[in-house]
């Protein structure tokens, strides 16, 4: 299916491994021009050779923290100067992260937040003045089932996810005249390094049987248990919904949360 992106330009955010990188890629096979945002330079760099090599594609590596209150400005400010436009936003920074409320720090929640949701503000905000020029743009954010369905040892996560959620639906309303459309994907129990790293100690810690097995066991077992599907999700088959949402062809749907959770009604 020819999604009509081909010869745009989109930005990634999060995009040096898993769900971002997956979506970079498949937006590279549609023809599309990506830019790809992460902190870590070196991580980036490689990332973005790697799609080069994979797709052929024109990937340009801007790295940055977008949690800088000046990230979105200058993200912006690059893509400008390379291509001249902007039709695509996918919004991924960000990572799981357990605590509740009583066992969360207010670091947590300062710096969850600031990675999360501030710096999707940050990024929609200046993205949308060019996307409305040419009445045509397309808005990705990245949230989770908790969402929709909070689990509270993951209330951090869960509590930015729905103001995600909430975010997404409001700015979907705004826009819409603009010919921008805005969707979020909430994503259930996927396998990806960063899922690894931030909820696999969680789910040890919980579960003392799984105290010493191997992380492939762990996140076999949650994906069992938690999913109707039985397995975790790969992280291709999330990028397969933002690059259509992110195209052409989706012309009506704008300001819903697409649950990709294996039926889960529940994260973990």
């Amino acid at each position: 299916m020819d999604l009509g992106i081909s010869g745009r330009v989109a930005i990634v955010t999060g995009a040096s491994a898993g769900i971002g990188y997956a979506v970079a890629e498949q937006l590279l096979v549609e023809g599309t021009s990506v830019v790809v945002v992460a902190r870590d330079r070196d991580r980036l760099e490689a990332s973005a050779a790697s799609l080069r090599e994979r797709t052929g594609g024109e990937v340009f590596a801007q790295p940055m923290d977008v949690s800088s209150p000046t990230a979105a400005t200058e993200i912006m400010e690059g893509v400008m100067g390379r291509f001249g436009r902007l039709d695509i936003l996918v919004n991924n920074a960000g990572r799981a992260h357990a605590g509740g409320l009583l066992d969360a720090t207010e670091e947590d929640w300062e710096e969850m937040a600031a990675l999360k949701l501030t710096s999707m503000r940050r990024m929609c905000r200046a993205a949308i003045p060019v996307l409305a020029k040419q009445r045509w743009g397309r808005i990705v954010n990245m949230s989770s089932i908790g969402g929709i369905y909070p689990n509270p040892k993951l209330l951090v996560s869960h509590v930015l996810s729905a103001a995600i959620n909430n975010l997404t639906k409001g700015l979907a309303l705004e826009v819409a005249p603009l010919g921008i459309l805005v969707n979020a994907i909430g994503i259930g129990a996927v396998a990806t390094d960063n899922w690894a790293a931030n909820m696999i100690p969680s789910v040890r810690r919980r579960r003392p049987e799984l105290k010493d097995a191997p992380d492939e066991e762990v996140l076999a077992v949650v994906g069992r248990e938690s999913t109707p599907i039985g397995r975790p999700g790969l992280p291709e088959e999330i990028a397969a919904i933002a690059v259509f949402l992110a195209s052409a062809r989706n012309g009506f749907v704008t300001g819903d949360t697409i649950e990709a959770s294996g039926g889960a009604d529940r994260f973990m």
